[in-house]
């Protein structure tokens, strides 16, 4: 059984070769990579990117991976593979135990890290129930991260994916600006990034090719935050 093909890996790395190295490698093998140098911006870039998967350095400048590690499980639980030249046993218990899914030591085989990155993925894909879920003509395949409008797949950014899933998984409910900002871009936001939750439901609405003044699928409730509509409504 393969990875999933297009599966978006985020690796979180300060040693530009090491990037480059698995930037080359792993779109050869058909991933999609983001990446980024720094241990504060891996948080943020999680939040954004939404990865099907992490590599993950311990040695990163200004935030330690320990830290990015115990962040990022606050709200995701992504698989996150350790990739560092810290070998000890001490470090390893300390990561694995932190939350990491495995643990890979520098100098490593790329061929190894593949196949890791590969039963990561299928441990996931194994593990993961979730349902199509299907409103009128619309569908959202939740373990295929697809959406079809009319039997038309319609291109979502992440984020959009994201807000969309947030919401039609909880379809009639309010879901609050503090609960989708929460759930979408974890723990980093503020109460003033409401105005983000406008500008990309307008952009899910025009995807949607919904009209804001007769929503038939997103419905904004003032000053509290948005409903995904049921189809009887």
């Amino acid at each position: 059984m393969n990875a999933p093909l297009g599966a978006r890996i985020l690796v979180i790395d300060d040693e530009p070769q090491i990037r480059k190295l698995l930037k080359v490698t792993l779109q050869a093998h058909q991933f999609e990579l983001h990446e980024c140098g720094e241990g504060a911006e891996g948080v943020i870039q999680a939040s954004i990117v939404h990865p099907d998967l992490i590599i993950l350095d311990l040695g990163l400048p200004g935030m330690s991976g320990m830290e990015v590690l115990r962040r990022i499980r606050e709200w995701s639980q992504v698989p996150i593979i350790v990739l560092t030249a810290k070998d000890q046993e001490g470090d390893k218990i300390a990561a694995l135990d932190g939350g990491a899914d495995d643990y890979v030591t520098k100098p490593f085989g790329m061929g190894e890290l593949v196949a890791r990155i590969r039963v990561a993925l299928r441990h996931v894909a194994k593990t993961t129930d979730e349902p199509i879920l299907r409103f009128g003509s619309l569908t959202i395949d939740l373990a295929q991260r697809q959406v079809e409008l009319e039997g038309t797949l319609v291109k979502l950014t992440p984020t959009e994916y994201e807000m969309l899933k947030v919401l039609a998984s909880n379809a009639g409910k309010i879901i609050t600006q503090r609960q989708l900002l929460q759930q979408v871009w974890g723990g980093h936001h503020h109460e003033s990034d409401s105005h983000y939750l406008r500008v990309y439901v307008g952009h899910l609405r025009k995807k949607l090719n919904e009209d804001p003044t007769k929503p038939r699928f997103i419905q904004t409730e003032p000053g509290i935050g948005y409903r995904f509509l049921l189809p009887a409504e």
